[in-house]
């Protein structure tokens, strides 16, 4: 049996810093999502579905503004003026009852190579640690998806010796290494 984290995400998030703003999915987005997660890259190293479609976006929106009202996950499309979604960041809570969250991160293929993973990842790892503290925010990905671990690196996590994990996606297996984050020690007295 598995239990719930000791606590609460809350149900709306907007969060700004290192030039992006991370704001919830939008019903108004619905056409926007196919353009970003529709590609082979997205397919490849996410267990979204493909081709994502009209059809995908309408039922991937619903899921993500259902779970942000029942504050079971936060998916915040990341813009840089509030507005237009260039991918997408995710906060996910463990459900080992161990207070471990997980991040994951996509970016849309037009978008690629401007240091918006690593802008966006920043911010979501930073509200983690100070609004959440959990014991562990961490970072499953691939082995071999070389852009996603470069991105990991640059952001502060760091590769454990956690087991690999095994996850199935659409029509292939998904081999997950774990990145851990550890939050900035508190200053000290002066």
């Amino acid at each position: 049996m598995t239990s719930q984290p000791d606590f609460a995400l809350p149900t709306t998030v907007r969060l700004s810093g290192h030039g992006v703003v991370l704001r919830q999915w939008l019903p108004e987005d619905l056409d926007t999502m196919a353009g970003l997660f529709d590609d082979p890259e997205v397919a490849r190293w996410t267990p979204l579905r493909s081709p994502f479609d009209e059809d995908a976006a309408r039922e991937y929106l619903s899921n993500a503004l259902a779970r942000a009202a029942a504050g079971t996950r936060i998916q915040l499309a990341i813009t840089t003026d509030g507005l237009t979604p260039l991918g997408e960041v995710v906060l996910l809570p463990g459900d080992d009852g161990r207070r471990e969250v997980e991040l994951g991160y996509s970016v849309g293929r037009p978008y690629r190579r401007r240091g918006l993973a690593r802008r966006a990842l920043t911010v979501l790892t930073d509200f983690t640690h100070r609004e959440l503290a959990p014991a562990r925010v961490v970072l499953r990905i691939d082995r071999d998806n070389a852009a996603s671990n470069a991105v990991a690196r640059a952001t502060g996590y760091r590769l454990t010796d956690d087991e690999p994990l095994l996850r199935e996606g659409a029509d292939h297996r998904f081999t997950l290494l774990t990145w851990e984050h550890a939050p900035e020690p508190a200053p000290g007295p002066r």
